[in-house]
């Protein structure tokens, strides 16, 4: 399975999934990148059509581990991508789970006050751990406590290297058209099976795309997390675990 993160500022694979990698590993090859832009991969995407330029990555680095096809998970970005890759190429996609994914809905609804928050990210005044703390307790999770000092540490000084300043990787459409790429509502009809889990507090990315979701896609079940936010992985690490290494082997 791939492990596909969000696009907050400073996130990585390993950091989004430092809760679930060990379990899920014990059943299943993990692979854990670190999106274009992110981490210690290549930075700079297509601002015009940013999912299809991730996605293109991600079916890049299968073509160099020789897989034809793969479990995808992820989470916000992470989601938009693996919906981008089982849209445009359906057959390198086994199943998927997808974590309050970005571009459902997106040209329908102005941005959500936690997606202003990550885009105002780099503008105004600048990056600051100020910044990005508020971002994180006061959007990504519910239960602001559950997030330790150190991982906004490393979040922030992650977040402030001088090529990611240069080229932050999420940014503002910047036309229609760059938005109307960015919605999936437009053609999710896509039979690979899914299951949707959704944090029924999220401040990111609306709970209602889920059902957008589950309403266009023939083999789709949707998981409401109750007091939870747009990080469902991080905030319910054992039913994540368990729901994903059960839905990934069939055991529905």
């Amino acid at each position: 399975m791939l492990l596909l993160h969000g696009g907050g500022p400073g996130a990585s694979g390993v950091s989004n999934y430092a809760r679930n990698i060990g379990e899920l590993a014990k059943e299943y090859r993990v692979i854990v990148p670190d999106m274009p832009g992110y981490g210690r991969s290549t930075k700079g995407i297509d601002v015009a059509d940013p999912f299809g330029s991730v996605a293109d990555s991600i079916r890049g680095l299968l073509d160099r581990l020789g897989l034809d096809k793969a479990h995808l998970v992820g989470n916000s970005l992470g989601g938009a991508c693996a919906l981008r890759i089982a849209l445009d190429t359906p057959d390198r996609v086994d199943r998927m789970l997808l974590m309050g994914p970005g571009g459902i809905g997106a040209s329908r609804a102005l941005p959500t006050p936690g997606l202003n928050s990550l885009l105002n990210y780099y503008t105004g005044d600048g990056p600051s751990r100020l910044k990005l703390e508020k971002f994180i307790r006061n959007y990504l999770v519910f239960n602001a406590a559950d997030v330790p000092d150190s991982v906004i540490d490393l979040r922030y000084q992650d977040s402030i290297a001088p090529e990611v300043v240069a080229a932050p990787p999420l940014r503002r459409p910047k036309s229609l058209r760059a938005l109307w790429k960015m919605d999936f509502t437009r053609d999710a009809r896509l039979p690979v099976p899914t299951l949707v889990l959704w944090g029924a507090a999220d401040k990111v990315n609306r709970p209602s795309g889920g059902r957008m979701l589950a309403d266009r896609m023939p083999d789709c079940d949707l998981y409401m997390v109750a007091n939870t936010g747009h990080w469902v992985q991080f905030e319910r690490a054992d039913l994540f675990n368990r729901l994903c290494a059960d839905f990934l082997a069939g055991r529905r």
